[in-house]
């Protein structure tokens, strides 16, 4: 990391300010209301600029799931995203889950490096997961991304 970075709790009349962030990560207004309001939001603050986000939500018992974590374009490869999903991976075990989980599509290949590279390990795959229930088509790495890949990390 080029300069540190802070970890804080957004608050949920704040949560809106987080939305440029998340749609780096999920380009579906109607998911992220949904986990935003929900979910445990953090975001990660550069001086006095906001340039990452994650969002942790109770999926089971013991079971948290990262709906989203993202980085701002100029923020990347400098080891924000890993700082934060280590910052998630400490909340999610502080909340009591003995498990989380993360989903990503087929076509996000970077994530699912950076995931596995985190420890997280593949657990299962719903297909079509992305025609079902986002309206527009999404591409990444000229890879139309329709099925969802989920994986998860034993805390």
């Amino acid at each position: 990391m080029t300069q540190q970075m802070t970890i804080h709790y957004c608050a949920e009349a704040d949560r809106e300010d987080l939305y440029p962030l998340l749609f780096l990560a999920d380009p579906s207004e109607a998911q992220i209301e949904r986990y935003a309001k929900t979910g445990h939001c953090y975001y990660g603050q550069v001086g006095n600029r906001m340039i990452g986000v994650y969002v942790l939500m109770e999926t089971e018992k013991e079971i948290l799931e990262l709906k989203n974590i993202a980085v701002a374009f100029q923020f990347r490869q400098q080891g924000y995203g890993k700082a934060l999903l280590m910052d998630a991976i400490e909340k999610a075990k502080e909340h009591g889950a003995k498990m989380l989980e993360v989903c990503t599509g087929n076509s996000s290949i970077d994530q699912l490096v950076f995931y596995q590279k985190c420890g997280f390990r593949m657990k299962a795959i719903e297909r079509d997961y992305f025609t079902k229930h986002y309206e527009e088509p999404i591409y990444e790495n000229g890879i139309q991304c329709i099925d969802q890949v989920r994986l998860s990390l034993e805390l």
